[in-house]
């Protein structure tokens, strides 16, 4: 009996990966940034989760809700991993399928990262410790490509939101850490065709996309991170916010008082376990979502 509910539930993820649409993004070939061999995904005992690398061809898996739940709303979600690696798990899919329980249709972003080899976790890892300028001379190489997919991406969505089933004026962008950084890259950089409706940088790396003075008409913003974290990232978190706030412009913070850095979808017993009902609490009292 075992083995037959083994058997019935490896058949049932077999056909759910089946069934799950990717789409490639238009991208440009890049002369600064040279990518070899092909994507990687596996699970990191350095990080304890499973990470993508390698990406040089940025792609969006489509999460959609049941359609009796489905409320038009969609984000754009990017995980984070030092832009070596995607945390694809716990800060892209699940938090997708979470998404997907609320109505809200998601897009997990595999946007390109620095090249790597076997382990791009180990590499990050160890030039952590002994070359930690390498790290930041290969983001800044890489990271104007990783901030154009965030741009598809939204541009995506709107061209095909009608076939989608999701309105071309909610479409979120979602990111974490070096995500993030995206985040605020697609937010100072968007034009009409490829704006944000609203963003939701959730402990931003502001190391890899400075604080910058936001466009004269930023979409509302939502910003997630814990005072905490081990990377310093409070700090960037409340610049960003207070740079929007000196503008007028329509902003929030949730700032948890423990939480770490890299939490996402984990449950470590906190308050921030919570912080995606928090994000969906404002999606309410910002009237973004409508609940069916």
């Amino acid at each position: 009996m075992k083995n037959f509910t083994l058997i019935i539930l490896m058949l049932h993820f077999c056909l759910t990966a089946a069934s799950q649409e990717i789409v490639k993004l238009p991208h440009e070939e890049s002369a600064q940034v040279i990518w070899e061999g092909e994507e990687k995904e596996y699970f990191s005992n350095i990080w304890n989760t499973q990470v993508v690398t390698n990406v040089s061809v940025p792609t969006l898996s489509i999460f959609k809700p049941a359609a009796e739940k489905n409320t038009g709303v969609s984000v754009v979600i990017a995980p984070g991993g030092g832009l070596y690696a995607l945390s694809i798990e716990s800060e892209g899919r699940d938090v997708a399928k979470w998404l997907n329980e609320k109505g809200i249709t998601a897009f997990v972003l595999k946007y390109r990262l620095v090249p790597t080899g076997a382990d791009g976790v180990a590499e990050i890892s160890e030039l952590s410790q002994n070359n930690p300028a390498k790290i930041g001379e290969e983001v800044t190489k890489t990271i104007p490509y990783s901030i154009k997919d965030g741009l598809e991406a939204i541009s995506y969505a709107r061209e095909n939101a009608e076939e989608l089933g999701i309105d071309k004026n909610k479409i979120g962008f979602m990111g974490f850490s070096a995500g993030g950084a995206v985040t605020m890259g697609v937010a100072y950089s968007y034009d009409e065709k490829n704006r944000p409706d609203f963003l939701v940088p959730v402990y931003a790396w502001t190391d890899a996309m400075p604080v910058q003075k936001p466009q004269k008409e930023a979409p509302p913003m939502l910003l997630i991170c814990a005072s905490d974290d081990p990377l310093g990232l409070a700090t960037g978190s409340i610049k960003i916010y207070n740079s929007w706030h000196s503008e007028n412009l329509n902003v929030s913070l949730h700032m948890y008082s423990k939480g770490g850095h890299g939490f996402g979808m984990r449950k470590q017993g906190l308050p921030s376990d919570t912080w995606i009902e928090r994000f969906y609490d404002w999606t309410l009292a910002e009237e973004i979502v409508t609940p069916n």
